[in-house]
């Protein structure tokens, strides 16, 4: 039984491979993992195969994306009923009370089955190439080892992101091995941290292996960027049974882990094999499938063009099939609506970040107001595209899970916290240079490196505006034990935005907008700090702008804005386990 389901489960992960190859042997003994893992085309194509798992209907593409880190402090699912609050699964999945029986998540083909079917693919190759690869001394092989070990750990570390303590499975399931209880993160953490160790020894860095030409394969740079990441979760705050804590775990304590990830990522940027370019630059590439390896993207979860719901969620609204896409959404999530007014008016990520128009109903399309509630994250844009959409829901743009400018941050983070802010400004100051004016630099980072707490501080200011949409923010939330004093402060602001009070009271009742002479960019007038409901009415009255009431409690109400979290955040920091998997694990899964 144990050859069985082995073979049966390498089968269906090898699904397309006997198609593509051309052997004398009958499919029953081209199954077997000797005749696979021997021959380094079929071991590829297995690898590759573990990414189906990603883009499954119900796994990261359509479930773990668009909800995992959905409400921040930052990010919100736009235009939520404030009557169904209660009801919806979406907004009760997203607002801290979920329950096990979601039906969004509540199936058996959902994100925590596929993300372990997943991982039986990656334990299955693992094994096969351990056992038959010859890694020790076949580079290509090894490159295929490091790389199956790295897509587990990914799969590993979402896992425990969503729910917190979950089954450790690192060997191809058996009769005794089908159903296994929850284990300690702890366990899991190790592990993954010590299959990271091994995997950079075996993969190389972007554009020195065939392999690691594109930003769709794993390389070096994203391997430690991922085990730095690994490590700051891991030594980090987290719901556990007995409350929010760190580890207990000696070998996982804060300073042992802020080392990993301080050696992690000043190996990359010392290293030099990305750059990080502009801002704008890595998303247009993002929405133009450029995955050429070496610029600021680590690594992309790759959809094929017919796959992948990310402009869907993530992108402008489009409301309608028009000049630029064949495919009328966007705008699903957005910034909540005060962000826009926590940048400097010269950064340039805000404008590329937080957008308050959509595309109109139109063939022709032009830009139109949203409302103050319903911003739409900027970075992804089908606008920006280069191709044609061929799906009513898939875009088939990549998810970029890691780029440079993380590393630059995580670093930063690290050595302030092992060193003081002298030695970490270093890291922090490029992602500033990109984004203000140079005088602005330098008085921003005078007041950041002032104290050690300073700089944390502009740490956490600088990952939410540079990180606002890409869904890093919940989990970095969590490990700084800051997520509901987050979610509170928030909560703050919109309540005073709404009222124009406090830091909002001198912004314009009205904006003031119209189209430009290219018939669909639209120009707008009362953003901004200074700008006033006078001089807007002067637009209006001289250079045709129209005008709309913007900042009005009716368009943001209490009930809105407390809708960003139901439960405690602190209590519900994790998803439960699904009912349709707690009823079929034999007794062992249980939410605690």
């Amino acid at each position: 039984m144990k050859k069985f389901i082995y073979k049966s489960i390498l089968a269906l992960s090898l699904m397309g491979v006997m198609t593509a190859c051309d052997l004398e042997s009958d499919p029953k003994s081209a199954a077997e993992p000797e005749s696979v893992f021997t021959i380094y085309g079929l071991a590829e194509k297995a690898v590759m195969g573990i990414h189906q798992s990603f883009g499954e209907t119900n796994s990261y593409r359509g479930r773990f994306l668009p909800y995992y880190g959905i409400n921040s402090d930052v990010e919100w699912i736009n235009n939520m009923d404030a009557t169904k609050i209660a009801t919806d699964p979406k907004y009760t999945l997203t607002g801290y009370a979920p329950t096990p029986t979601n039906t969004e998540m509540n199936t058996a083909n959902n994100a925590w089955a596929k993300f372990y079917e997943g991982i039986e693919r990656a334990n299955m190759c693992i094994d096969g190439l351990r056992t038959h690869g010859n890694v020790e001394n076949d580079v290509d092989m090894a490159h295929l080892l490091g790389e199956a070990l790295t897509l587990r750990a990914v799969i590993y570390l979402d896992l425990v992101k969503g729910w917190g303590d979950v089954p450790a499975r690192f060997e191809p399931i058996t009769t005794e091995t089908v159903y296994v209880p929850r284990s300690d993160r702890d366990v899991i953490y190790k592990r993954l941290l010590a299959d990271l160790k091994e995997a950079e020894s075996m993969v190389a860095w972007p554009n020195e292996s065939t392999q690691t030409m594109t930003t769709e394969r794993v390389n070096k740079a994203f391997i430690k960027g991922l085990r730095a990441r690994i490590a700051l979760y891991a030594g980090g705050y987290s719901q556990r049974t007995d409350g929010v804590r760190l580890s207990n775990d000696p070998e996982l304590s804060r300073a042992e882990m802020y080392k990993i990830a301080k050696e992690e990522c000043v190996a990359i940027i010392t290293k030099g094999s990305n750059k990080l370019g502009s801002f704008e630059s890595n998303f247009r590439n993002l929405c133009q499938d450029v995955v050429t390896a070496g610029a600021e993207s680590l690594w992309e979860i790759p959809f094929a063009d017919g796959r992948g719901r990310v402009l869907y969620t993530f992108g402008v609204q489009h409301q309608s099939e028009d000049q630029y896409t064949k495919q009328a959404k966007g705008g699903v999530n957005g910034p909540l609506p005060y962000l826009f007014y926590d940048y400097d008016v010269e950064d340039v990520r805000r404008d590329i970040t937080c957008v308050p128009y959509e595309w109109s109903k139109d063939t022709r399309s032009k830009q139109q107001l949203r409302t103050l509630k319903s911003w739409c994250f900027g970075k992804l844009r089908y606008e920006w595209m280069k191709r044609i959409v061929t799906s009513t829901n898939d875009d088939g743009v990549n998810w970029q899970y890691m780029r440079l400018a993380d590393v630059y941050l995580m670093a930063a983070e690290a050595i302030n916290e092992l060193e003081g802010p002298g030695n970490a400004a270093d890291y922090l100051q490029p992602i500033l240079d990109r984004a203000l004016p140079t005088e602005k630099v330098a008085a921003y980072m005078t007041t950041a490196t002032a104290s050690k707490t300073a700089f944390f501080n502009a740490i956490m200011d600088q990952r939410a505006l540079e990180f606002a949409g890409e869904s890093l923010r919940k989990a970095d939330l969590i490990r700084w034990n800051k997520l509901k004093d987050k979610l509170d402060e928030a909560k703050a602001k919109m309540s005073q935005l709404a009222r124009r009070e406090g830091p909002y009271a001198n912004l314009p009742e009205k904006l003031y907008y119209k189209t430009a002479a290219d018939s669909e960019t639209l120009i707008v007038y009362g953003l901004n700090y200074g700008e006033t409901d006078v001089e807007g009415q002067a637009l209006a009255d001289n250079e045709g702008y129209e005008s709309v009431i913007w900042i009005k409690e009716d368009k943001l109400t209490d009930a809105l804005i407390n809708a960003l979290y139901q439960k405690d955040p602190n209590t519900s920091q994790y998803w439960p386990i699904w009912q349709t998997f707690i009823d079929n694990s034999n007794g062992t899964l249980t939410n605690n």
